[in-house]
């Protein structure tokens, strides 16, 4: 998955345990809201086989003319604390070969592919860049785009509020 250069494109191995304990509802117990800050969602806990705790910015959107069609935005940083990762976990019946769009402030930021669909969804998933970082914190809002079909895309639009101070405090 990437935005904006194809070259950041990264097949990463998945964070697998907190992907699951942050949008499996039977797991979700595990994690549990820190903060609040904005409209994002400070969510930590320690993963299976972890030795340390795990923390991560979460947002949940529905579309409103769709209750049952929702997106998680989960923003991380990889194991290692090297890298900065954004994972989207998309409903099931998306059209994959489109990918996930990504427009902050209007301005198109790029796509992403589609790494695995499961039971939880369809995740993608960026290595992001400074870039990336910097508009989030400094964006307004910004709007995740799925598509149904190559006609029919989906604007999911989610609040930047919050998202610098929680970005701060993100282990």
């Amino acid at each position: 998955m990437k935005f904006v250069n194809k070259s950041l494109f990264l097949s990463l191995s998945f964070l697998v345990s907190l992907s699951v304990g942050l949008t499996n509802t039977a797991k979700a117990e595990s994690f549990k809201v820190r903060k609040t800050h904005g409209h994002w969602h400070l969510s930590c806990g320690t993963p299976p086989g972890a030795k340390s705790e795990k923390c991560a910015l979460v947002q949940d959107v529905t579309d409103e003319t769709r209750p049952n069609y929702s997106l998680r935005v989960i923003f991380l940083r990889s194991r290692d604390g090297k890298k900065e990762v954004l994972r989207v976990v998309a409903p099931l019946g998306v059209l994959l070969p489109t990918g996930l769009g990504l427009k902050i402030d209007n301005t198109d930021m790029g796509h992403a592919q589609f790494m695995k669909c499961g039971k939880i969804g369809c995740i993608a998933e960026v290595v992001v860049t400074n870039k990336i970082v910097e508009k989030f914190r400094t964006g307004k809002n910004a709007v995740f785009i799925i598509f149904q079909t190559p006609e029919l895309g989906i604007g999911f639009p989610v609040s930047l509020n919050g998202f610098g101070a929680g970005y701060r405090t993100l282990k």
